[in-house]
């Protein structure tokens, strides 16, 4: 039997997943976590064998509770099931120590395929996702500028091109003007641009937007 944990903070999303993963005999759904601290808490209690985790959840969330996960749980495999493109995420996140990246678009037969591969050890991705990762540890080659950003300025870079000015993005982050102006000023250098409206532009050509 898969026991596999659920984090996502949708209850209707997670509803439907159960309805799905329910159908399939040897899986059975332990625990459901609607942001990353219930991640961390079901983690520690029910010791699942598969993680499908949403990155986008209220609190510590995306690559960064990646990172924490795998600190703690070092062998869990975690499978992300996220509402954004893999251009915009999925590198990041098997950098992080995920073992598979789908989106929410994705067939039920893929997502139980998926399932049933990384609990087994293996690394569930598209083959686009393949050749990306393969460039970067293969090879040395000319990074994409947003590649260079931390997960503080990327983050950041999101907020800036969907429209959002410094002022509501301190207040949205818990940070103060100065430092989000100070990442805002990082970003535009490490990327070589002058204003947000080149960062626009260039998240238009590279399909980087991430719905807000």
């Amino acid at each position: 039997m898969i026991r596999i944990l659920l984090a996502d903070d949708h209850t209707i999303v997670r509803e439907g997943l159960k309805q799905i993963l329910g159908d399939i005999a040897d899986f059975t759904v332990v625990a459901e976590a609607k942001n990353g601290q219930e991640v961390l808490a079901e983690i520690r209690v029910r010791c699942p064998d598969v993680l499908i985790l949403d990155l986008s959840m209220p609190g510590t969330s995306g690559i960064a509770l990646i990172r924490q996960l795998k600190s703690e749980a070092p062998k869990l495999p975690i499978l992300v099931l996220s509402m954004h493109k893999e251009e915009q995420y999925a590198v990041r996140a098997i950098k992080a120590g995920a073992s598979g990246y789908i989106t929410k678009e994705s067939a039920a037969e893929q997502l139980v395929a998926a399932i049933r591969k990384i609990r087994g050890g293996g690394v569930f991705i598209s083959p686009g996702v393949g050749e990306r990762l393969a460039q970067e540890y293969g090879r040395p080659s000319a990074e994409a500028p947003h590649t260079t950003l931390s997960e503080r300025e990327y983050q950041i870079f999101q907020m800036l091109v969907a429209g959002m000015g410094v002022t509501a993005i301190a207040s949205d982050l818990c940070l103060s003007v100065k430092t989000v102006s100070t990442h805002k000023s990082r970003i535009l250098q490490k990327m070589g641009m002058g204003n947000s409206s080149e960062l626009i532009h260039y998240a238009i050509e590279h399909q980087l937007f991430e719905p807000r």
